[in-house]
């Protein structure tokens, strides 16, 4: 991993020619072993003759990769074979739509927990199928805190609660999983396999690949069996949840189900979601530490909402902060912009990025408060 020294005056190599330390919210940061591995494996696979790009999705040495990200995946979470674990396109935009679309009756409705960017672009396509509430949000306060459970204003006969349970954009997250009367359904894309997760409550989750478990072009669809008998028919085929917990019915996104599958395996062998989440909340302690101790940076979440994953703060002089961003990439420090609808700086410290990174970043930052401040 080629670096610079914070405190020296030299600049990282600036045509990009060695790996750095990627802050990138997504696509975002993967296991450089991982990478290796693919590299290795990219012109012959496993002794077939041909890439793993090449081959048919409906070939033996297919089957054994998605079933075993499959089984990796229900090890690593804690599934019970009442789970259905899906890999499906589109990313989580697609399940915006997709969820009410089996989901939502013609003469029901559901309820939806809005606490960033992500929530919102939801709640707007689930009410181009049907009826949907607005349970929560925290938009009044710039969506810096997570509504507690106890004032959400539920509708007992809703089908469904969604809730975003990490938002990627606003730097908020959930703190404890909601057991509701009705079934839960996550967008989890930028959290899922990064800590724990209390399934009881959930009817059905999904992320897109990207943050911690592969490449874009993959969506993984978790859900519970009680709630895929729920949904609605008929329904376009392709969008049918149950076409695809019934069979393979068309060609998936064989490369990046390949790298879920490595992901997953590296994520088993470092000891699971216990041991990354343990490592995940060192690195995030360690990065708000450094902003709440400085009064040159401010954190934009409240403290009992903040995101493990997502790391948003600005200067106190905001004038700096394209000066911050320049400055780190030239440290070897990438993607530590805000999203551009909110600026500032965020740091998505996933599963992948290694605790070195967030050591060299607080070094950097606490340099740039003595040189700048």
């Amino acid at each position: 991993m080629q670096v610079t020294d914070p405190t020296s005056n030299a600049s990282a190599p600036t045509d990009g020619s060695e790996r750095q330390f990627n802050f990138s919210a997504g696509p975002a940061v993967l296991p450089e072993e991982v990478l290796l591995e693919a590299k290795n494996e990219l012109p012959v696979y496993d002794h077939v003759g041909a890439s793993v790009m090449e081959i048919s999705h409906r070939s033996a040495a297919y089957d054994k990769i998605e079933e075993s990200a499959r089984e990796h995946m229900k090890k690593l979470l804690g599934l019970s074979d009442d789970w259905h674990v899906l890999f499906l396109q589109g990313g989580a935009s697609m399940q915006f739509y997709q969820v009410p679309l089996n989901f939502l009756p013609e003469d029901g409705s559901a309820d939806y927990v809005i606490t960033g960017r992500w929530g919102t672009k939801a709640i707007k396509e689930a009410r181009r199928v049907g009826d949907v509430r607005v349970a929560a949000s925290s938009e009044d306060d710039d969506f810096s805190h997570v509504p507690p459970v106890e004032e959400w204003d539920l509708n007992p006969d809703a089908s469904y609660v969604h809730i975003t349970t990490n938002e990627t954009v606003n730097g908020n997250q959930f703190q404890k999983d909601p057991n509701l009367d009705v079934p839960v359904v996550t967008d989890a894309s930028s959290e899922l396999l990064s800590r724990p997760m209390d399934l009881d409550g959930y009817g059905m989750i999904y992320a897109g690949a990207q943050k911690n478990v592969g490449p874009a072009g993959v969506t993984i669809v978790l859900i519970h069996d009680d709630f895929l008998q729920q949904r609605k028919q008929p329904l376009p085929t392709m969008l049918d949840y149950g076409t695809h917990a019934a069979k393979r019915f068309n060609t998936p996104p064989v490369f990046p189900i390949y790298m879920v599958e490595k992901v997953l395996r590296w994520l088993d062998d470092l000891g699971g979601v216990d041991a990354i989440h343990a490592i995940n909340q060192r690195k995030s302690q360690k990065l708000y530490n450094a902003i709440d101790g400085s009064d040159f940076y401010r954190g934009t979440v409240d403290e009992d909402s903040r995101s493990m994953m997502n790391v948003t703060f600005r200067l106190v002089e905001e004038d700096l902060e394209p000066v911050f961003i320049k400055k780190a990439k030239e440290n070897g420090l990438l993607s530590l912009g805000g999203h551009r609808t909110v600026g500032g700086m965020r740091a998505s410290l996933y599963n992948a990025l290694p605790e070195e990174a967030v050591d060299t970043l607080v070094a950097f930052m606490k340099e740039f408060e003595r040189t700048h401040g």
